[in-house]
């Protein structure tokens, strides 16, 4: 694997555990505040690049993923495109 490859694979493991950690600690909940709870932290904290990694991770195989994350994502807000994502942060992709 080249170091780019560990790197992406390591941005990938670790947005898979931080989402199952913020679903660890919503399980103490009823399942829909539960559910709602892991919606808001991620639209609340994440910003749009990392959300839009997550819906590429959950949409390519969502496995790996506590069933509470996979739940929230109906209520997460998907970024439209990567440019967006980076437009929000006041990035501009070069050509």
């Amino acid at each position: 694997m080249s170091h780019d490859e560990d790197h992406i694979a390591s941005t990938r493991e670790k947005l898979v555990r931080m989402a199952n950690q913020i679903a660890t600690f919503f399980h103490s909940k009823p399942r829909e505040e539960g559910i709602a709870g892991v919606a808001e932290h991620i639209n609340k904290f994440w910003e749009p690049r990392m959300r839009r990694q997550l819906f590429e991770l959950l949409d390519g195989d969502a496995e790996d993923f506590d069933d509470l994350v996979i739940a929230a994502s109906a209520r997460i807000k998907r970024p439209k495109t990567a440019e967006q994502a980076d437009k929000n942060l006041g990035y501009a992709r070069q050509a």
